[in-house]
């Protein structure tokens, strides 16, 4: 590959280039969601969702896996509790800890969530072709896979 002159490379580098691919599918997902009745939400409350195991997960964990501070990740834990989508709970095994789940509303907007992200990646096959998604997919797949920290579903 050639390096690219100047300060191109800017514009040019896979994480810039990652990064604006993502803000255009969060976007689409956003706006879906909004036209299915879910416009309550932001991208900052998908921070927390996409981090929360279906079971519930433990507030220093939620932080941790979204890479905050556990006052910013507690801020969003509040506002999706006052959107109804989460609670707090004690945790069975440190009754001094607290969990995070889906309330049964969360879980009616993650299944929402999980139809608006199936639209937009078709959105995204259509517009790349189905050679390049499954490139793409399998290639992100591959070099990110040590960092997927949610847990598989029981």
């Amino acid at each position: 590959m050639t390096r690219v002159s100047g300060t191109a490379w800017r514009h040019a580098n896979v994480g810039r280039l990652l990064n604006n691919a993502v803000r255009r599918f969060e976007a689409r997902v956003l706006e879906l969601m909004s036209a299915s009745g879910h416009g309550q939400t932001r991208i900052a409350h998908v921070n927390l969702t996409r981090n929360l195991d279906v079971e519930g997960t433990r507030l220093t964990e939620l932080a941790r896996r979204a890479s905050m501070s556990k006052q910013a990740m507690g801020e969003l834990v509040d506002q999706c509790m006052a959107l109804g989508l989460v609670e707090r709970l004690a945790d069975p095994s440190d009754r001094r800890a607290r969990i995070v789940r889906f309330t049964p509303a969360g879980l009616v907007w993650l299944d929402a969530f999980r139809d608006a992200v199936d639209v937009a990646e078709r959105e995204m096959r259509a517009a790349l072709g189905e050679a390049t998604m499954d490139a793409i997919l399998n290639g992100l797949a591959a070099y990110g896979t040590e960092f997927d920290t949610l847990e598989e579903e029981k």
